[in-house]
């Protein structure tokens, strides 16, 4: 990658279209006027609404006579009652195209609205898990995302995951018809982000990118893409985290970006193990799957020792330390300033027993390597507390 000058802008499509580089936010306004569109609702989390940057957006909308609303009535971890919300906001202000932008939580919120718009069914009649997605036969209003981390990649996905408000349970809506029309990946917007943020949501891009390697199936071209990943958020997720330049935080957001195009193939255990924790004790996600990760490696280690080492590779080990790679997650998670025990998480010894009979039932499992048993997540939790 040392050949991408990051003083440009790159345009490409997989198979969303992907503006890319430092200063394409400043296109957003043409974009809208060229798609013939005046009145987009702009759906974000409380956090990034105050922020100037998003403010300096809403006052670029403005000056070209453009007539944005914000939505930031959302959830750190997204519920259902979130998204009838914002789909009421898209009603009440008589929009026409939705910009999510954000984390993973605001583009997760925003995509759930979009579908929401013009199909009135219970929400969760189109979770995709159960078939749902037969349901989403209606237009969906233009979409646009602007990724403000660099971690899940929800900016280029078709899938919004969202919680039942009372039971936590994670629905997943899912539709081709969901991706982006267009992606503003825009790597000063990722700049003045905390240190931990960015550590976080690096080790959640990194999870993704590990994860979908590792995952069962045959798709090599995901196996490539993650690969690349992996290796660059190996050359910067400590840079960026603590002596940020362009540079390390441009690789970083194509990381996160490759990350959710290669985890189309799946995902594995480490999500298994991190969404309970989101859902009953309402853990940041990419501080779940960093703290999560070295343990579901360690699970999934023997019989994969050939994939560990092409990982360690790209990471930017030597040759032969894929028996190492483990151990050096631990050290990055440490360098970054993060836990690497539950306990961190105030996880304790009582939550083990209904955090292994979430992790069982996780939608992810089923890709992961090798299956695993409730013995085993409550193994796997116990060794991390």
């Amino acid at each position: 990658m040392s050949i991408i000058n990051f003083s440009q802008t790159y345009q490409y499509n997989f198979p969303t279209t992907i503006r890319f580089g430092a200063g394409v936010i400043k296109e957003l306004s043409a974009y809208l006027k060229d798609n013939n569109l005046s009145s987009p609702l702009i759906v974000t989390d409380p956090t990034v609404a105050e922020l100037p940057f998003l403010k300096e957006i809403v006052s670029d909308l403005k000056l070209a006579r453009l007539k944005p609303d914000v939505f930031c009535e959302i959830s750190k971890n997204p519920v259902k009652s979130d998204v009838l919300k914002g789909g009421e906001a898209y009603k009440e202000t008589k929009s026409d195209c939705i910009i999510g932008i954000g984390g993973g939580a605001a583009l997760d919120v925003s995509r759930a609205v979009v579908l929401r718009v013009n199909h009135k069914r219970d929400l969760f009649d189109y979770d995709d898990l159960i078939g749902g997605d037969k349901y989403v036969t209606e237009e969906v209003p233009h979409f646009i995302t602007v990724p403000t981390t660099s971690g899940t990649g929800s900016e280029v996905g078709r899938s919004a995951v969202i919680s039942e408000d009372e039971s936590k349970k994670k629905r997943i809506l899912f539709s081709p018809k969901l991706l982006a029309k267009i992606v503003f990946a825009d790597p000063e917007l990722t700049m003045n982000l905390p240190a931990f943020v960015t550590a976080a949501t690096g080790m959640d891009a990194l999870t993704h990118n590990i994860e979908a390697y590792l995952s069962k199936g045959f798709h090599p071209m995901c196996d490539g893409i993650a690969l690349e990943g992996i290796a660059l958020i190996g050359q910067s997720i400590e840079q960026a985290t603590k002596d940020a330049t362009l540079e390390s935080r441009a690789k970083m957001l194509l990381a996160s970006l490759m990350g959710a195009v290669a985890f189309q193939k799946g995902l594995g255990i480490v999500h298994s193990l991190s969404h309970p924790l989101s859902s009953l004790l309402d853990t940041h996600h990419g501080i779940a799957n960093a703290v999560n990760l070295p343990y579901g490696l360690q699970y999934n280690y023997d019989g994969f020792e050939d994939k560990f080492e092409k990982m360690a590779v790209a990471f930017g080990l030597p040759n032969g330390s894929g028996d190492k790679f483990i151990d050096h997650i631990f050290e990055l998670n440490t360098n970054l300033f993060l836990p690497t025990k539950l306990t961190g998480l105030d996880v304790k010894p009582e939550h083990v027993e209904p955090l292994s009979d979430l992790a069982v039932q996780d939608f992810c499992l089923p890709s992961n390597p090798k299956p695993a048993t409730k013995a085993d997540f409550i193994k796997i939790y116990n060794s991390a507390l």
